[in-house]
């Protein structure tokens, strides 16, 4: 009796079968025509979820709310912010809404983002605690999905662009500062809004660019200049949205310059890449061009943000120089103009000595390590009470915490995007840099004033467009050797997944559900986060 040995199967690994089955679900994902608005749906409908659930929680002025929610409600009421009694946070939560009195408060910021939290007062009542905070929690919503929208601007990856607005509908600091009636939100609103715009503007304009030097080849003409285009809708919308980011805050003012100097910048280096011989000085007129598109547009939407200042008889500084109005030169600008700008050099002034301690405050050049987070909101519950069964007690906080393990990431991934910059010479990750750049380093300048980690809002989405092109390259890492490129695939996916588990670990001091004391302590990892 003979037997036939069976043949030997080649072992076959799971790892390649995995990998495939990873590229398949990203494939079908790219080319299923649903995934490009269910996707951004998605990540949205969870942003606003995170932000707006038992938002109006606590039913109180919380830190810097003092300043905004009064301020919204008189200025939405008589035009310009008005002062309030001593006791006017408690009595205002309790219900007395209308004890402003007529004189102006020196208010520091414009007026724009106290307009929009004044609308939620507006349309769900001056005592509703949500509607305080409507308006912060739709515009930390908005914000990530325009988020969303720059990454696919960046990379045309519906994937890569739910990663990077995903990260950020679950990121703590994001979550906190949506939930709390102050203006940095809206701010971060508006300028994603403006580099959005940008990105739209320079895909556009360097399309148009290169056929308007293409026709001229085909006619036989000498390219020693290039055409000055004015067609640029994009570039004049971001000056728009610019404007609206410096009527919350002036900080805006730094992201609209930057984007206006890339924008510049880009379109030389486009005119060298296409033979223009005169590219410095074609660049300039071009430049010129593109200042007129987006300056004019952005300084007359400030200024519209100062309607009822301007066209009341009682904001702060109304009628500070009328006695003493300009001679000479500027004679012919308008006396209210004339005020504001004085009001303006007051502001600047005030703002550029406040440097009183705080127990908070936190220098620009401790913001990469997170060393001292901001707590907007501590309530505290004894054993027994109010359903807390813990010996030590509970507590409810809201701390405007960025998700440690997510920030810090995002910190390595900007120098590293910085690196492959210098190297690759990326347009991508040159506008990435830019809104880095021109969001945090102004602050570097200011080393004495007393400023917050939670000003760090307004440059997250970027440090997560950072991180999403560091995970992305991971995520192609080792072509050529299946093994590896496993091995990369399953990091990244397995930091994702911890990073998502911090999250769950940490939303419940993002928004106020009461704890045991000891799960709180659980979280003060830095002696500076007690």
């Amino acid at each position: 009796m003979s037997s036939t040995a069976e043949p030997l199967l080649p072992a076959v690994s799971p790892r390649p079968r995995l990998d495939a089955r990873l590229d398949g679900l990203r494939a079908r994902i790219a080319t299923t025509p649903a995934m490009s608005w269910i996707a951004p749906l998605v990540v949205a409908v969870l942003a606003g979820i995170l932000r707006f659930w038992n938002v109006g929680h606590p039913h109180a002025i919380v830190f810097d709310e003092t300043y905004y929610v009064k301020d919204a409600w008189s200025q939405w009421n008589l035009g310009y912010a008005a002062t309030w009694p001593d006791d006017a946070d408690q009595r205002f939560a309790a219900g007395e809404t209308g004890i402003y009195d007529r004189e102006p408060s020196f208010a520091v910021h414009p007026p724009l983002g106290k307009y929009l939290i004044g609308a939620g007062m507006a349309l769900f009542g001056p005592t509703s605690s949500f509607g305080w905070r409507f308006a912060v929690a739709l515009g930390g919503t908005l914000a990530v999905l325009v988020l969303y929208l720059i990454a696919w601007q960046l990379s045309r990856s519906i994937v890569f662009s739910s990663v990077a607005a995903g990260l950020m509908a679950v990121d703590g600091l994001a979550i906190v500062m949506s939930r709390v009636a102050i203006l940095d939100i809206l701010l971060t609103f508006f300028v994603l809004l403006a580099v959005w715009f940008a990105l739209l503007d320079r895909r556009r304009h360097l399309d148009r660019l290169a056929q308007a030097m293409l026709r001229r080849d085909a006619a036989g003409r000498a390219p020693w200049w290039g055409p000055v285009l004015w067609g640029r809708p994009w570039l004049f919308a971001a000056g728009i949205a610019g404007g609206a980011a410096c009527g919350v805050k002036w900080s805006g003012a730094w992201v609209l310059a930057a984007l206006g100097l890339y924008a510049v910048v880009s379109d030389a280096l486009a005119r060298r890449r296409l033979g223009v011989f005169f590219w410095p000085a074609d660049a300039v007129r071009q430049g010129a061009a593109a200042f007129v598109l987006l300056v004019p547009g952005a300084v007359l939407v400030y200024l519209s943000t100062w309607i009822g200042w301007l066209t009341s008889d009682g904001g702060y500084g109304r009628h500070a120089v009328d006695g003493t109005p300009a001679q000479g030169f500027w004679s012919w600008v308008p006396l209210p103009l004339q005020n504001l700008w004085h009001y303006h050099e007051t502001i600047y002034t005030a703002t550029a000595e406040i440097t009183s301690s705080h127990p908070y405050a936190s220098p620009a050049w401790q913001w990469p390590l997170l060393l001292r987070p901001t707590s907007m909101y501590v309530g505290n519950t004894a054993d027994g009470t109010d359903g807390c069964a813990s010996v030590r007690g509970c507590i409810e906080i809201l701390y405007s915490m960025p998700n440690p393990l997510l920030w810090w990431l995002g910190v390595l991934a900007v120098l590293w995007l910085a690196v492959q910059s210098a190297r690759t010479r990326d347009w991508r990750a040159a506008i990435i840099l830019v809104a880095v750049v021109s969001t945090y380093v102004p602050w570097l300048f200011y080393p004495s004033r007393t400023i917050f980690q939670f000003y760090t809002v307004l440059i997250l989405p970027f440090m997560l467009l950072a991180l999403t092109f560091a995970l992305r390259m991971l995520w192609d890492a080792g072509r050529r050797d299946s093994f590896r490129r496993l091995a990369a695939r399953r990091s990244l996916l397995a930091a994702l997944a911890l990073i998502v588990a911090v999250s769950v670990f940490w939303y419940p001091l993002w928004s106020a559900i009461s704890v045991p004391y000891e799960f709180y302590w659980t979280h003060n990892w830095l002696p500076g986060w007690v």
